[in-house]
Order: structure tokens, then sequence, then C-alpha cells
């Protein structure tokens, strides 16, 4: 769509606002709005300022003035805003230099994009996130100097099973066994629905929506893989969605990776492929269907993978799932159909266009923009150098002996240790000027000093129960 044709579109709709949309650093959506009459070709252009210093993890406030630049592709009418409402996704620009801001993450895809053709590797790298999510009836949580507590609950959930509800109807799901029950234990399909329905209605390509393992009411929405840029865009259309429908039906949705103690948590299995001129590269005739060059990718992505994890599993709540012995994948090996390992290449199609590979350690709480390019780069890298990546591990990894489990590497235990592994391994990330040593940099003191550093000088509610009677 054309500048022109935006315009067109709000005369059509009869629009009477736009909302303008970018992503923070940290991954969150962010927005402003202004009335139709104030958009036109020039706002394309020339775009629009704001405060850069008000953003989290961007300008120093003596640097803040910044452009938003509106890209007219984007464009769709707002599904639940009240008002007639067009959505425009912006990249950011520096007003002075009118370069590309290097901390916008939109901005740090696209030059991943870039960077893939590039190398002649191939032309086009597709995601295909898997996103998972918990739909709460209720939650309170607070942090004070002299408490702090979190409570959620959920109809679903498996400890109500003895609450008064006046009636309590029975349909409680147990933990870890939400998967594919049908109404009326599934008591959230039609929620479901709506979500997936209001997807499609904005152009997103849905292929199934469906409960998850866990009580309490998770859930999992899939899309359709595309280019890096878009897939991203769409991740966080589809969160903006989730969440907008839940609240429509006075429930709340949380992408938290571990919200709930001794169940599930929620992921977001990743699948990769990288085709050029209309042909997928990684199918081949070796393991599982696999190329070379997909062997490689998979070499690459298990080379860097505690760095990558800095970006696709970046919070201190990441790594209460990523926990050995349980159902996250936090064992750094390959495999086709075993879903233990932390690269799978599934096996449902003998179509070479379906051949991928599945990073299974990311979770929903990233910046999609980020956590996609650097494992884009970690397997241009493993292509570039032919990193063998061993041999698969098709075996039950938790029932191997203690010497040989001992001897899979394993992913890191916690934020902070991924953010080292970040700091010692990034060169990968830096190759053309994709991850610039700012935004490298940026992410770790923001990383540190705002989470790991903030949850560390706190006291945990458990510690109480471990140690006040000392």
């Amino acid at each position: 769509m054309t500048p022109k044709e935006v315009l067109a579109l709000c005369r059509e709709k009869d629009v009477k606002a736009v909302d303008l949309r970018f992503m923070d650093f940290p991954g969150l959506w962010q927005h402003f709005t202004i009335p139709v009459s104030k958009l036109d070709e020039e706002v394309f252009e020339e775009g629009l300022g704001f405060d850069g210093s008000s953003i989290r993890g961007w300008q120093a406030i003596n640097e803040s003035d910044m452009l938003v630049m509106p890209q007219p592709d984007t464009a769709l009418i707002d599904p639940f805003a009240e008002l007639t409402t067009l959505s425009l996704i912006c990249n950011i620009q520096d007003p002075i230099t009118g370069e590309d801001y290097t901390r916008d993450p939109r901005n740090v895809a696209r030059k991943a994009n870039n960077y893939l053709k590039s190398t002649g590797i191939g032309d086009t790298a597709f995601f295909g996130p898997e996103a998972e999510f918990f739909i709460f009836d209720d939650v309170r949580f607070d942090q004070k100097a002299q408490e702090g507590f979190y409570h959620i609950d959920s109809i679903e959930g498996q400890w109500n099973r003895g609450r008064v509800e006046d009636p309590n109807l029975g349909y409680k799901l147990r933990h870890k066994e939400g998967y594919f029950p049908v109404p009326p234990a599934d008591q959230m399909m039609d929620i479901r629905n709506e979500m997936m329905q209001t997807m499609i209605e904005c152009g997103l390509d849905v292929e199934c929506q469906h409960h998850e393992v866990g009580t309490a009411g998770q859930a999992e929405i899939d899309l359709r893989f595309q280019e890096l840029v878009r897939a991203a865009d769409e991740l966080l259309m589809y969160k903006y969605i989730v969440k907008n429908v839940a609240r429509k039906h006075n429930k709340t949705v949380t992408f938290m990776p571990k919200p709930i103690f001794g169940d599930n948590g929620s992921g977001m299995h990743t699948h990769l492929s990288i085709w050029k001129e209309g042909e997928p590269l990684f199918a081949g005739g070796g393991y599982a269907g696999l190329s070379d060059m997909g062997l490689h990718a998979i070499g690459g992505i298990l080379k860097h993978a505690a760095a990558i994890l800095a970006f696709t599993n970046p919070t201190t709540n990441s790594y209460k799932r990523l926990v050995p012995g349980y159902e996250a994948p936090v064992n750094l090996a390959y495999s086709q159909r075993n879903r233990s390992a932390a690269c799978r290449i599934p096996m449902y199609s003998p179509s070479p266009k379906s051949k991928r590979v599945e990073f299974r350690c990311p979770d929903p709480s990233c910046n999609p923009y980020l956590a996609f390019s650097a494992l884009l780069m970690a397997a241009i890298d493993g292509i570039q150098n032919k990193i063998n990546p061993g041999d698969p591990l098709d075996k039950d990894i938790y029932d191997l002996p203690p010497e040989e489990e001992a001897a899979v590497p394993k992913t890191p235990a916690s934020l902070d240790a991924a953010l080292d592994a970040l700091q010692q391994d990034h060169e990968f990330l830096l190759r053309g000027d994709v991850f610039t040593p700012d935004v490298i940099d940026t992410w770790i003191w923001y990383k540190r000093e705002n989470e790991v550093d903030a949850l560390r000088l706190r006291p945990h509610p458990y510690e109480f129960c471990l140690y006040y009677d000392i």
C-alpha cells in the first residue's frame, strides 16, 4: 500500500484518527494518535516528532528529539477503538542526521534481512513463532518495602475445585492436562475463537488455536510463517488482539513465561527457514531431510545459543521456565521429532517447502525484532563458517545415564548468565552493522540495572517460608 492508497482508505472507511505505533527497546508497543486531517503524504516522507528520552533505553534528555516514520504497508483499521482509527507501524529516525535510529528494534530487523541478502546465502528468512499465553480472571501483585506478593486466579484453575461458586460445576483442569480437552473442560474456546477471528479480519494468517498444557487457561494461537520483519510486526498485532479481546470479556492475558508454579510455562517455539529465489534452502538429503546449509545453520544456533537467549529469553522470569528436568528444552542439542532438544526438525510433511529448524527455547516475553534478528545472525554465522552441529540426539534426553546427560550442553540458568554470554559472544551480531555496539551495550546495561539487580535486591516471599524462623 502506498501513502496515496492509505489516504484513500481513510476516506473510504471514514477514519477519524490515526494511531502511530512503534516498539520500545525492551519490547512493548508504544503509540500516539493524530486526527486524520493531520495525515498527508508529507507525514510519510518527513515524519512526526516525539520525545525519545521518555522511551525506555533510548535517548538522553539533551538528545531527545526523534521522528516516527509511518510505514504505509502496515496500515489497518484498529478493531478495538470506538472512534474509527487507522493503525500505522513506524520506523524511527534521527531528525538531525536523517538516519534510521540504531536502537529502533524494527531497524535492527530490517538490517538483519538486508544482511542476509548481502551475503548471497539467500534472499528471504521466514519465521513462524508459536506464542503461548495464559488467560486469567484476576491478577493482583505488589512490591513494597515491607511486603511483596502476587495472586492470580482462573475459573479453570485446579486450585478452585473446592471454591464456592454458586454453583461450582467442577470442570477444573488438572496441572499439565490442559492439552486439547473439549468444552466444557476447555472454558476458553469461545474467547480463543474470537481472538482468532479478529486476527483474520486484521489480515493475519492464522493456522490454528487450542488450549495448551497448563491449567488455568493456557492457550496458543499459531500464525503462518512470514518474512522476518512482517513476522515480528504480526506478533505485536497478535499480542494486541489477544490482550484486548480478553479485556473485552473482563479477563486478562499474560505472556510471562512462568506465571504459575508447578505447571508448564509459556514458550514461543520459533521456526526458521532460509529461501532464495522462491526455493527452500534447508531441504536436502542429510539427517532429517536437511541440507548441509540447514545443518550448518543449526551449528551456528547451538554455538551461539547462550548469547541468543539474552534476546529470545530476556526476563528473569524466563529462567524459571528453562529448568532442567521439566518441560522446557534446556539441552543444546538437535533432533528430529524429539521435543526435549533445543533445535527440532519437524517431520510432519515430506515437502521440501516445509523443511525448517524449530528453536524451542524462546518465550513470548521477547522483543521479536531483536530475537528473530539474533537467531538469523547465528544461523548465518553457522552457514558461513560451516559449523558442524555434532551428532543428533534422538534418545529421550531425560532418560540418559547421568554421565551421558551431563555431557549435553545446557542453556544459561539465569538472565545474568545469558547477559554474560552476550557480553563475551556478540561479534557475529555486529556483522553488517545489524546489531551495533551501542545496542549490545545498552541492552546489557538496561537488563542488569532494571531487572537483574532490581530482583536481586528484594526479598522473595518464599524466603520467608525457608528462613523466617532461623
